[in-house]
């Protein structure tokens, strides 16, 4: 017969049964939140998302969301070769190949632009000219320019078809059209070319349907490009199509971070499921750390959506490492379930509580931590697994003491992981080997602190194909294209004012342009200059071009007048309606609570260029100011990198007086391993010259809380068998975890599993060195007869 239960264990079950209704009730909830959630998902790829916001200046985080939206939608596709026809026939091949791709809109005929943009400017042809032509004709001899445009009146038309020759004697027109297509591009057979080092290229520009940024990771437009490019090629084998721009890339790490996600996540679980079996040698204790998992994480899901409103890509392929960590919790309840034959369920769930929710703390603690950095990606990264784990732990608590009833198998491969404790080494200050296995790790720790490099430099965290890379380079110096990540904001009272001060900047850089210290510009003054220049301009051109006119009047015999211009000036508001301002829009950002403002992006800025120079062009204009993203955000990522170090410091004091307060004097047991595999961990990192960097501190971070859960569970149950199981069994399940992490191709997640992984195996391995000393009782093995 049965015994009849104490009262205590009466009102224990009592306490757990509400507990287990209650959560049942809740974990019902989640599941209909995450049956509509997955209906329509709210996943953002958008990697921009996971840097900081610019809250400074309204103006400037206007700025960069206008840059964003410009570049994060166009593709640039050259198509070159030896001879013109063959390019025109491959490019002809490659536009129709790609009409058959909704991912790509088609772009429009380029002479069909380009006239449409001659008419809307020919009114104002007399106002318009470069910085050079207005140099030329201030300094110009009246009888050289007649001389100039009478030879021109009888040769080859000098205006090249754009306007008549009475309306542009000196051909004025032309140059300025060219200096706004870009040096050496022009139209041939009505497609925008350049020609450069014995080659033709054809020109084409593409806009993506969406932003580059918001994939689902399928490389749509890389296969759509590349079913083009080789229609191309096959037209001639000199054929050769470049491809650049924001979207590809975005797309390359969409597709990688997708498939990192399933790797990591199902690898994760896989490693777990096959630990737990080949442990515990039973489906039950398979299905319900499963069970646990699989709640934890929809949990993390249901609260990252409650509080951010969606969840980023990224996120979800951080938040599969959760897999390594949220099972820790069900693995240690049936570990210690094998070596406590004579404890109930409830009886054993009692025992076992304070030592978990200790762990959780730490755990949780580390990884809202993250949460510190003004990162909306770690922040989204640090509430998934901080609510990832408690949902998995209160599954745990509530749930296993009702739902693990029967017999409880034991297995040899446990069995012989729990008695290899006794045979592992211990801490003893007496012993002449342990003094020289710590002046071993002391030299190993110096030398490697020696050889770190730290890195905080954004670009250290990009890595996309090194393909896509070379054609970006090779295109950026075919044509020019400007960078997206150092530019001039131009701000003033009015629209005017903006335009005549982008004007100011530009004279500044048109000297360093002269001096080959800059590769070009590119500002909305260039379409539409200010009044004031547009004023001086006109009377300028009108001056000269009468007495040219006066000159081959009286040469020809003919009367020649100049036609009558607008009267009016070219305004930007008439501009942005036409369609040759298109891809120019982002850059106006137009008024703002009193302010306007517009964007003068720069040409052939990398990272060998003079900043301090650029930076110094801006001083003493008002209204100027030079932007670094990259640089920005480096000094960011310093600066939290060391915010965070000092939080570790203080997480170590706080995560010690914690440990002290439950364990005394056996507290430094279960810190000092973890305290050594930070320091082992970095080290390893500077042999390897792998950067420390923010993401480096965050590894750290994660590795305390977790860490010192393993010195926990050996403390807490004085270094038996079954707690050096759970040990065993949640390191190697980490370890999975974040070891997929560190070949992770986002170097930022690779540096953080590569800690991690140094560290979680070191702390496993340091960890039963310093357990507490207990004279053995019994067996270590779990041959108690399984009863609840």
């Amino acid at each position: 017969m049965t015994e009849p239960l104490a009262p205590t264990e009466l009102r224990l079950r009592q306490v757990w049964r509400w507990a287990a209704w209650l959560w049942l009730a809740l974990v019902l909830a989640l599941v209909v939140q995450q049956i509509g959630f997955w209906r329509s998902p709210k996943i953002d790829s958008d990697v921009l998302a996971l840097l900081p916001g610019e809250e400074r200046d309204p103006l400037l985080a206007l700025a960069e969301r206008g840059i964003v939206d410009g570049a994060t939608r166009q593709i640039v596709v050259l198509v070159g070769g030896s001879d013109w026809a063959s390019v025109r026939q491959a490019t002809q091949t490659f536009t129709e190949t790609l009409k058959a791709s909704p991912t790509l809109s088609m772009p429009a005929s380029d002479e069909l632009a380009a006239s449409a943009a001659i008419d809307f400017y020919r009114p104002y042809r007399d106002r318009l000219l470069t910085a050079s032509q207005r140099t030329q004709l201030r300094a110009a001899d009246p009888v050289e320019l007649g001389d100039t445009a009478l030879a021109s009146l009888y040769g080859p038309a000098m205006g090249g078809g754009l306007t008549e020759w009475r309306a542009d004697p000196l051909g004025l027109w032309t140059s300025w059209w060219q200096a706004r297509l870009g040096q050496g591009i022009g139209l041939r057979d009505g497609i925008a070319s350049v020609s450069k080092d014995g080659s033709d290229w054809a020109i084409l520009r593409y806009d993506v349907a969406s932003s580059a940024f918001h994939l689902d990771g399928q490389a749509r437009l890389k296969t759509a490009l590349d079913t083009a490019t080789d229609a191309a090629r096959a037209t001639s084998p000199t054929i050769r199509v470049l491809r650049a721009g924001v979207p590809l890339h975005a797309e390359a790490a969409a597709v990688r971070a997708s498939w990192e996600m399933n790797t990591i996540g199902w690898g994760s679980l896989l490693a777990v499921i096959a630990l737990m079996w080949l442990a515990f040698r039973g489906l039950r204790p398979v299905a319900l750390v499963a069970l646990s998992l699989l709640i934890g994480c929809a949990g993390g899901v249901a609260v990252t959506v409650l509080i951010f409103g969606k969840i980023h890509l990224l996120t979800l392929v951080f938040g599969a490492s959760l897999v390594g960590v949220a099972e820790d919790y069900g693995i240690h309840y049936f570990a210690c379930r094998q070596g406590h034959g004579d404890l109930s369920s409830h009886g054993l769930m009692r025992l076992l509580l304070p030592g978990l929710v200790l762990a959780l703390a730490t755990s949780v603690l580390a990884y809202l931590a993250l949460g510190l950095a003004p990162f909306p990606g770690l922040r989204q990264m640090a509430v998934f697994s901080a609510s990832g784990l408690v949902v998995a732990f209160a599954t745990v608590a509530c749930w296993f003491p009702w739902l693990d009833r029967g017999p409880r198998p034991i297995s040899r491969f446990g069995n012989r992981i729990a008695d290899s404790l006794a045979g592992w080494p211990r801490w003893r200050s007496d012993h002449p080997l342990a003094w020289i296995v710590a002046i071993a790790l002391l030299l190993f720790s110096v030398t490697g602190l020696q050889r770190l490099q730290v890195r905080d430099d954004l670009r250290a965290l990009q890595n996309s194909p090194a393909e896509l890379i070379a054609q970006q380079r090779e295109i950026g110096g075919l044509l020019g294209l400007p960078s997206p990540a150092q530019f001039y904001l131009v701000s003033g009272t009015s629209a005017d004012q903006v335009l005549a001060r982008e004007e100011l900047l530009k004279a500044r850089l048109d000297l360093l342009l002269a001096d080959g210290k800059l590769g070009g510009y590119s500002a909305i003054s260039d379409w539409v200059p200010s009044q004031a220049r547009q004023r001086a301009d006109a009377a300028l051109t009108a001056q000269r071009e009468a007495q040219v006119l006066a000159r081959v009047s009286q040469a020809t015999g003919e009367e020649l007048v100049r036609p009558v211009f607008a009267a009016s000036a070219l305004r930007i508001e008439d501009w942005l309606k036409q369609p040759v301002a298109e891809a120019f829009r982002a850059r106006w950002l137009g008024e703002h609570e009193g302010r306007w403002a517009s964007v003068l992006m720069l040409q052939g800025v990398g990272p060998t260029s003079d900043l301090a120079l650029l930076k110094a062009q801006a001083g003493g204009l008002s209204g100027v100011t030079w932007v670094d993203r990259t640089g920005e955000i480096s000094l960011l990522l310093s600066h939290y990198r060391a915010m965070m170090a000092w939080l570790l410091l203080a997480g170590v004091v706080a995560i010690a007086l914690a440990l002290y307060l439950r364990y005394r004097e056996q507290a430094w047991r279960a810190l000092v391993p973890t305290l050594i595999a930070i320091v082992l961990s970095v080290a390893a990192l500077g042999w390897l010259g792998e950067p420390f960097q923010l993401f480096s501190v965050l590894a750290l971070l994660l590795l305390l809380g977790m860490g010192v859960d393993y010195g926990i569970f050996l403390v807490e149950h004085r270094g038996d068998g079954a707690s050096w199981l759970a040990v065993c069994l949640g390191a190697g399940s980490t370890l999975l975890a974040f070891g997929l992490l560190a070949l992770s191709a986002t170097p930022a997640l690779h540096v953080f599993g590569l800690t991690m992984l140094f560290g979680v195996g070191l702390v496993w391995l340091l960890s039963p060195c310093f357990r507490p000393i207990i004279e053995p009782v019994g067996q270590t093995s779990f041959d108690i007869p399984a009863r609840d």
